[in-house]
């Protein structure tokens, strides 16, 4: 159990204890500095610990934002702290200085009152006539003693000040209209009082599970209601990961009922979609609203809304074929899309993450445009959101056939793409900005290169600044234009592929700093994708496009693995897994290889073996990360798109 150091003289009818205990704390309390070391000696340093000010006067929410939240080492609020184990030494370090210095403070205040006792004592004689209040009572509570105010310095305040002042970051969360302070008189303390009555704490702690920035669609349509749906949880002891498996479950359930082929299966599937969905937002505004953040929830938050859109599309392909309609190159082209499009956004903001300066005046039309209410509205719905997508599925799925849903997915999802790709690009292009070695190392880690393209690097050197997009778009163009022109298996496409190891290599050998070096991975992602589409729909035999659907399927996990390892701080994968699974030009090249060499009835089988085989190496080494200690625990707030 955490503990919490109740520091200073106890404040009478004060409700503290009791809203830390209401907070899973054990409270001990420390009527002063060198108590409050050794009640701190005696906590384990593998637990959290938390020092609270006795005169604190705040909101229980504003108590558990200081005290609770897993994701940072250190959090402070006025008059609160808390570390967990990681800053655990700074602690220590901040409380053994801050107990010498009120023993050096105190001998230097018992001399001075040795050599003005009796002025001292006339003095304090004075107060207690005039207010009727021991002396000690009255210098406690921070109260006037002759003409001057007895200032109140939390303790907990001076160790959040210590502790980062040793190098330690102590996160200070935001608290609104939420109330946290130590009055320093007895009026001031009254006035705390009322603003805290004043503010109703469980509506701020529910209006802030909700996300601030979203989607219309989950924003008017979802978030009024689940909210409360993730309360009901909260008071029932689920957790967001229980939420976020019971979102997948449903989704899959609705992937099983577009199987079917039938129309009341494909209603059941649009009504399951939707309340998947609604278990997708509730998972989130849970881990909010109670900051349940977890390493295991960000694993499960980062892939399952990837995982049931994706298993859906495979729920709609089969439910077609049952009616005669093969859309599986239709299904496999929406997720070549979509996850496309999202490593656009991942590359774009990585590049962008830590850039110095941003001057340019796209940026400027953007924020201006923000300034308009409806725009914002406008803008966030054409890109087609994981809301409006998944609704737009939702009615189609129930009232339409699955032919129709892809094409209004394709059409919907590559206006998208165009819009946020083309003001991207630029603001790129007039931007003046320098990109740091952190973001040209992240652009590196997203293009996914194996051992191929590092030689292939090795052997061209370094190219001139700004070739690396060039060459990537020079390779993914012929690939696909050969692939595209030439018969399944001929020679012409190993060629192309050969190229494409080349100018893979060229395109990382010096970093990726260009003004348009963040297109370099989302290049080789459609490259690599669509080859294997093409592949797979030339060969023309059954169960090639499934296959097909399965590999990309497996290797996009891969790359959105990377991408949250990323944004967790903890860097990619290893590089022995890259090497593993080929890279992405070894992986384009095998593919072609095996057109090449295999029958036609044998590429699909060459297809699934290789499937399989990445999506076991991937799955076990990323669980084995996402479940350990060294992983991040941080709670994705998930994408607009």
């Amino acid at each position: 159990m955490p503990t919490v150091i109740l520091t200073g003289p106890p404040v009478p009818g004060s409700p503290l204890a009791d809203e830390l205990r209401s907070l899973g704390f054990d409270v001990r309390p420390a009527t002063g500095p060198e108590e409050a070391a050794a009640v701190l000696a005696r906590v384990p340093a593998d637990q959290r610990v938390g020092v609270v000010d006795s005169g604190f006067v705040g909101h229980v929410h504003a108590l558990r934002l200081a005290l609770t939240d897993p994701r940072f080492d250190a959090c402070a609020v006025t008059g609160a702290l808390a570390v967990q184990p990681g800053a655990r030494p700074a602690l220590d370090r901040a409380v053994a200085a801050a107990g010498t210095a009120e023993g050096d403070a105190t001998g230097a205040t018992g001399n001075a009152t040795g050599a003005t006792g009796t002025a001292t004592t006339a003095a304090t004689a004075t107060v207690d006539a005039a207010t009727g209040a021991p002396a000690d009572a009255t210098v406690g509570t921070g109260a006037t003693v002759g003409t001057g105010p007895v200032l109140r310095d939390p303790y907990a305040d001076r160790l959040a000040d210590a502790v980062e002042a040793g190098g330690t970051a102590v996160q200070r969360p935001e608290l609104g209209t939420l109330v946290a302070t130590v009055p320093a008189t007895p009026a001031e303390r009254a006035e705390a009082a009322a603003a805290v009555a004043s503010v109703d704490d469980e509506a701020v702690r529910l209006r802030t599970a909700v996300k601030s920035r979203d989607g219309f669609f989950t924003t008017f349509c979802v978030s009024p209601y689940s909210r409360y749906i993730a309360r009901w949880c909260a008071r029932r002891g689920l957790t967001p990961n229980q939420v976020t498996t019971a979102s997948l479950i449903t989704a899959l359930i609705a992937a099983g009922c577009a199987a079917t082929g039938d129309r009341w299966g494909y209603v059941a599937a649009g009504v399951l979609l939707l309340v998947s969905f609604v278990l997708d937002c509730t998972d989130g505004q849970l881990a909010r609203y109670s900051l349940q953040y977890s390493t295991m929830g960000a694993w499960l938050d980062a892939t399952f809304d990837r995982a049931k859109e994706y298993s859906f599309y495979a729920g709609l392909a089969l439910g077609a074929a049952r009616n005669g309609d093969d859309v599986w190159a239709l299904a496999l082209g929406a997720m070549i899309l979509m996850t496309c499009r999202h490593v656009v956004d991942f590359a774009f903001n990585e590049a962008n993450h830590d850039a110095t300066a941003n001057t340019s005046p796209t940026a400027a039309l953007s924020d201006k445009l923000d300034s308009v209410g409806w725009t914002v509205w406008l803008r966030r719905m054409i890109i087609l959101p994981i809301g409006e997508r998944w609704a737009m599925i939702a009615v189609l799925t129930a009232l339409t056939t699955p032919r129709i849903v892809f094409y209004a997915l394709l059409v919907g999802c590559a206006f998208g793409a165009l819009y946020t790709t083309a003001g991207r690009v630029l603001r790129s292009l007039t931007r003046k900005a320098k990109r740091t070695a952190r973001a040209a190392q992240a652009l590196a880690d997203l293009t996914d290169s194996g051992p191929l393209a590092e030689l292939a690097a090795r052997l061209v050197g370094r190219m001139a600044p700004g070739a690396g997009i060039a060459a990537a778009v020079i390779g993914s163009a012929a690939l696909l234009w050969t692939a595209w022109a030439y018969d399944f298996g001929g020679r012409q496409v190993i060629i192309a592929a050969v190229l494409y190891v080349l100018l893979a290599g060229a395109a990382v050998a010096r970093p990726l700093t260009g003004a348009l070096d963040w297109l370099v991975p989302p290049v080789f992602r459609a490259a690599e994708y669509t080859t294997v589409l093409i592949l797979a729909a030339k060969a023309d035999v059954p169960g090639a496009l499934p296959a097909a659907f399965g590999l990309i399927a497996a290797v996009a996990y891969h790359h959105y693995d990377t991408v949250y390892r990323i944004r967790g701080g903890t860097g990619a994968p290893p590089h022995w897994l890259v090497r593993t699974v080929g890279g992405h030009e070894g992986r384009v090249l095998l593919t072609v290889v095996l057109a090449a060499v295999l029958a036609r009835d044998a590429f699909p089988v060459a297809l699934t073996a290789t499937a399989v085989f990445v999506a076991l190496v991937v799955l076990v080494e990323s669980i084995r990360f996402w479940v350990s200690s060294g992983a991040p625990a941080v709670h994705d707030e998930g994408e607009p798109a």
